[in-house]
């Protein structure tokens, strides 16, 4: 069956809108008619080759839609069933597993490198991320599907897969926020926002959000924070007079570059918590001394997926939504078509971007 999509041609090409040739689901898998797919900077960093994809591929990671049809030995969705793309599947039996950390999973991407599916000339397509989401329709396997949750509307739901629960995650699992604590949150794109909403959520009592955009501003703070700040070098300066001159509690990174993480380290107090979210480049060096670390106390950690377990907190999420606590539609900036996509991506390298939404 020929669906549309965007494929990535060749690391550093432009994506091109085309038809696909997708095949039947098989035993164990899952095919789904995508209702909506968010652009993440993810995406952008794998097709400008920051990060690792087999090419050509069709990527996209965060999205919802509905079943379509599934394969022999399916059982735990069925045709009509409304779900949630879970591009990070944990395999249950690495070292990492037994650890009960399932965002470590070692085996979680294995799916990349598969051919789902082929162009209508037939070369062989790869899924992005496991879900290749950037398409009309995509075959997965089951447990890259998850049921989408009683009272979330079903386009918004494609934000839960991976800006959510990274940005919640990071909040709430990582750095683990308290209430009454302050907060920064350096990046205010997708994944910031939805961290500046879990820092609100976890009745953190000062929230300062920094971007390089003006832009994010009214964003920023509808997602609840109290402080917006313009990056530049003097931001740690400006966050300690916020602070009583001690810095925040808690810096939470969704960047990914050298100097914001050294920036949002600056920018915690003595003995806080500095999380790194967002993915740099190899290149990215942050260099500290030995006196530094000794007199700050500081911890850094970094964070892979919000330290999510989506089985585990799609529920939780759920209930946030239907009791008004988290807005999904606050995290989008644009809806649009998925021959807009290049133009997201273009709208991230400028800084102007939220969370842009395919709707399908």
């Amino acid at each position: 069956m020929a669906v549309r999509a965007a494929v990535l041609p060749a690391v550093g090409a432009p994506l091109e809108i085309t038809e696909i040739d997708l095949p039947d689901p098989g035993p164990g898998r899952v095919r789904v008619r995508l209702a909506a797919v968010g652009v993440c900077h993810s995406d952008l960093s794998l097709s400008d080759g920051t990060m690792r994809v087999p090419v050509p591929a069709v990527l996209g990671h965060e999205g919802a839609g509905t079943v379509a049809a599934v394969g022999e030995g399916v059982t735990g969705v069925a045709p009509g069933t409304p779900v949630v793309l879970n591009w990070a599947p944990s395999c249950g039996r690495c070292h990492a597993c037994a650890l009960g950390e399932v965002w470590l999973c070692a085996n979680a991407l294995n799916g990349a490198a598969d051919v789902y599916a082929r162009t209508v000339t037939g070369t062989d397509l790869h899924p992005g991320l496991n879900v290749a989401a950037f398409a009309e329709e995509t075959v997965v396997p089951a447990a890259c599907v998850l049921p989408v949750p009683d009272g979330v509307p079903l386009a918004e739901a494609a934000l839960l897969g991976c800006a959510v629960l990274t940005g919640y995650g990071a909040v709430h699992h990582a750095a683990r926020v308290r209430p009454g604590e302050t907060v920064a949150v350096f990046g205010a794109g997708g994944v910031g926002l939805a961290a500046l909403q879990a820092a609100r959520i976890a009745g953190a009592a000062r929230i300062v959000a920094v971007d390089a955009s003006p832009y994010k501003e009214e964003l920023a703070r509808g997602a609840g924070a109290t402080d917006f700040l313009l990056a530049d070098a003097t931001v740690p300066r400006r966050i300690r007079a916020l602070t009583d001159k001690q810095g925040v509690d808690v810096g939470i990174e969704c960047v990914g570059r050298a100097a914001t993480i050294r920036a949002a380290w600056e920018s915690t107090r003595r003995g806080g918590r500095t999380t790194v979210v967002g993915i740099g480049g190899k290149d990215e060096q942050i260099t500290f001394n030995a006196l530094e670390i000794f007199h700050w106390g500081r911890t850094l950690t970094g964070c892979v997926y919000g330290n999510s377990d989506p089985a585990r907190d799609l529920p939780l999420l759920a209930e946030h939504v239907r009791a008004g606590r988290l807005d999904l539609s606050g995290l989008v900036t644009d809806r649009i078509a998925l021959a807009d996509i290049p133009a997201a991506f273009d709208n991230m390298l400028t800084g102007r971007g939220g969370r842009a939404l395919v709707l399908l």
